[in-house]
């Protein structure tokens, strides 16, 4: 695996963060995978229905705050696996987040994410 498909990883991590694609089911549908599970920095744990659903809630939230993305980095784990690591800050709430990334015949897609609650 080259530095081109570690790129293409760091930037749909940037894109599923993005207000757009997070409005977008059809895009969210793309890059989470249907075995998609997520361990939120708030301990609940996720499955793709239910991720999508809260995001669902959330796109009609105009005055949410946008996400930063902090120190954004990704290594190559096992051939079509990578690891995606950064923090982030939403008003006022900072979490470490890590991210496993799969290609599959569709694409890359997203099949685990995890945050932890940062001080």
């Amino acid at each position: 695996m080259d530095d081109t498909a570690l790129a293409t990883i760091l930037d749909l991590e940037r894109e599923l963060q993005s207000s757009a694609a997070r409005a977008d089911e059809g895009r969210l549908r793309e890059l989470l995978a249907p075995d998609f599970t997520e361990v939120g920095a708030s301990g609940r744990e996720w499955d793709r229905e239910s991720i999508l659903g809260m995001l669902r809630e959330q796109s009609d939230d105009e005055a949410a705050p946008p996400i930063g993305i902090h120190d954004l980095r990704g290594r190559v784990i096992a051939p079509g696996v990578i690891r995606v690591s950064w923090d982030s800050s939403t008003g006022g709430s900072r979490a470490r987040r890590t991210s496993i990334w799969c290609e599959r015949d569709s694409g890359w897609q997203q099949v685990h994410h995890q945050g932890i609650p940062l001080p």
